[in-house]
């Protein structure tokens, strides 16, 4: 068993990150799962599908949530470090 790829192609439902060598997008799962759907439910609905892309799906949602919430975390420290409002304060001169 290879690890599916979750792939981004423009030319593929706009380039959504999507299951490699299907049309369903990594979205799509995640909005299953949102509406209650188990992924046994998902892999009836979806026989193409294996246990381990749907899988494969979630745990890549789960790193790009992840990645997202550390990068605002540091944008918005990055943002009041160099907002006018701080820079003409004299508390941090």
């Amino acid at each position: 068993m290879t690890k599916p790829k979750i792939i981004s192609n423009p030319k593929i439902l706009g380039g959504k990150p999507i299951i490699s060598g299907t049309r369903i997008s990594v979205e799509l799962i995640m909005n299953f799962l949102a509406a209650g759907m188990s992924v046994d439910q998902i892999l009836t609905e979806y026989n193409e599908l294996k246990r381990y892309e749907v899988l494969a799906a979630i745990e890549y949602a789960a790193k790009l949530v992840s990645k997202t919430k550390r990068r605002s975390a540091s944008d918005k420290a990055q943002r009041i470090s160099k907002s006018p409002a701080r820079a003409n304060s004299p508390l941090f001169r």
